[in-house]
């Protein structure tokens, strides 16, 4: 049986020459804070007194030492942030460019050094501006040209902390034979009430085990089906007669069946095991023409849902200290809120399994944005080859949540090149519509059928109408925040509004932790620097404008 070793400890972060303790997973910053060099960037105005960190190269250090019969050991890194050189006593193993996916390296009897030397985003960004020429966004710094979360480099809601680091786990695997490389189960459900899963399995063997006979069994619910492979790949079908269907929050319960496979040598015994939570649904989206434009409606077994939904953005800049424990606590407000779908946003991460089984378990529908937003995006190489690397991971490794009832290409982007001035300057350079249009969609129809794929957010459907038509498809809402009142929200009725809303001020106390001994009045200086500068005026005046309207509560409780 493969055997898995953690590597979370006794790592270290060069800093100006010296070793400091390093926490894996983490990153650059929390290290950074956790000796005291740098205070939290959430508090007061540290912003600004903490920006240089992103702006160095890092490096990450440990001794690698390990033992085992296994025919083979490799190396695995979850997530690295972002661009990194790895060695292994001086002789490099591989480079990464991606945060966004995971990385595998032959190890097999090397021990020594490990080092994870990672060069600034910053400085990575403009290697690769250099190759694929200038391209526009809405702020002014280079997110679109590194697969890295967009918001690190500030956002209108956040502030901009570019961080490095390991910031997933990392393990050791030692296997022999064979190990399990991927598995994509196909979840359905036939009109007779029937559950269907199909799962499509891929291995790996060593050398040693490239003529060994195998067999993967995979079991749900009592179901068992067998498989023998003689050379990498496999497909198991099984059937669940008279399934219990998972249904969104407020439209029934939300039943788990466990899904195992095993990985045999006929001789050597078991080789390699995984296993997930699956729920039985169908889902659809309802694009249909009518009267009033194009719809989109969420289906579910058949069932139309009215979709009461939440933008989620990353729970912290920092996200390696973003715990299950936070992800639970935010999402069952979210539920108790009435919510039943959450969108995770274009221009943060791919959240952790333990985000998806929450929403799993409390009947909160995922719509999953592909990670782009609000800039034009480079189609070329190197850029090209990380986007779909990326995607073929992220969707392997979400695609058994039942939650998860959309794929979306991008945040704004398909309005942006209309709207926002774009076109003129790309002057015939890729944007990224060959990803929305082209490959992304093709990614999720190979890998993952089940579900259905839109363009982007907002998107009509077609050229045929402006992207951001609100008769058509998804629409995003800004009038209000940015000019008009809000009661002008009473005269919009769009057909699906993915994005609306106001910039809120946290509560009292909240601002006090953040900003102490500050002025905390809307216009005081600190105030406006916790808010982003494009937006720190907006808000203000959108505040003051929507209050000059409404009456005036006296001292007394009466109004004016």
């Amino acid at each position: 049986m493969k055997d898995v070793t953690p590597l979370t400890e006794d790592w270290n972060l060069r800093h100006e020459g010296a070793l400091l303790p390093a926490q894996v997973p983490g990153c650059v910053h929390t290290d950074l804070m956790a000796a005291r060099l740098i205070p939290d960037p959430l508090v007061g105005r540290n912003e600004t007194e903490v920006a240089w960190v992103g702006a160095r190269s890092w490096s990450y250090v440990t001794h690698l030492t390990h033992t085992s019969a296994h025919e083979r050991s490799d190396l695995v890194f979850e997530g690295l942030d972002t661009a990194a050189e790895i060695t292994l006593d001086g002789e490099v193993l591989g480079t990464t460019r991606n945060m966004h996916r995971g990385y595998r390296f032959d190890v097999t009897g090397r021990t020594g050094t490990l080092e994870v030397d990672f060069t600034s985003a910053y400085e990575e960004a403009a290697r690769v501006r250099e190759l694929t020429g200038e391209r526009p966004n809405v702020y002014p710094e280079p997110f679109q040209y590194i697969r890295k979360m967009a918001a690190n480099f500030g956002w209108d809601w956040g502030p901009t902390v570019v961080t490095a680091g390991i910031w997933r786990p990392v393990r050791l695997e030692h296997w022999s034979t064979a190990r399990i490389a991927q598995v994509r189960p196909l979840v359905t459900v036939a009109q007779d009430g029937t559950g269907h899963v199909e799962v499509r399995l891929r291995i790996e063997r060593t050398e040693r085990g490239g003529g060994a006979r195998l067999v993967a069994r995979a079991r749900v619910a009592g179901a068992v089906s067998e498989a023998v492979l003689d050379g990498e790949e496999a497909v198991l079908r099984l059937e669940v007669p008279d399934a219990r269907l998972w249904w969104p929050r407020g439209y029934g319960e939300q039943p788990l069946y466990t899904l195992d496979l095993t990985l045999l040598d006929e001789t050597a015994g078991d080789l390699d095991t995984w296993h997930r939570r699956i729920g039985f649904r169908t889902v659809e989206l309802d694009r249909s023409a009518d009267e009033h434009g194009t719809g989109c409606t969420f289906v579910v077994n058949g069932v139309r849902i009215f979709t009461r939904g939440v933008n989620w953005i990353p729970d912290d800049v920092l996200p390696s200290r973003v715990t299950p424990e936070r992800y639970r606590a935010r999402l069952t407000l979210a539920a108790e809120a009435n919510v039943d779908l959450v969108r995770i946003w274009g221009g943060g991460i791919y959240e952790d399994d333990a985000f998806y089984d929450v929403c799993d378990e409390l009947g909160l529908m995922v719509w999953q944005d592909f990670l782009f937003a609000c800039a034009a995006y480079p189609e070329e190489q190197p850029l090209r080859g990380e986007v779909e690397a990326e995607a073929r991971d992220n969707v392997v490794r979400l695609m058994p949540h039942a939650s998860l009832v959309l794929w979306n290409g991008n945040n704004e982007n398909l309005w942006g090149f209309r709207d926002w001035e774009w076109e003129p300057s790309l002057a015939g350079d890729s944007w990224g519509e060959g990803y929305y249009l082209g490959l992304l969609p093709r990614i999720v129809a190979e890998l993952d059928p089940t579900r259905p794929y839109t363009a982007g957010s907002p998107w009509s459907g077609s050229w045929d109408h402006h992207p951001n038509d609100p008769r058509h498809g998804t629409h995003h809402s800004w009038e209000v925040w940015n000019r008009q009142d809000y009661a002008e929200y009473r005269a919009s009725v769009p057909r699906f509004v993915a994005e609306f809303g106001w910039q809120a001020p946290p509560a009292m106390a909240t601002l006090r932790r953040a900003l102490p001994g500050e002025d905390l009045a809307p216009d005081s200086p600190a105030c406006c620097t916790t808010r982003r500068p494009r937006t720190a005026t907006e808000s203000s005046t959108g505040v003051s404008r929507a209050i000059s309207r409404c009456p005036r509560v006296t001292s007394t409780g009466g109004t004016t």
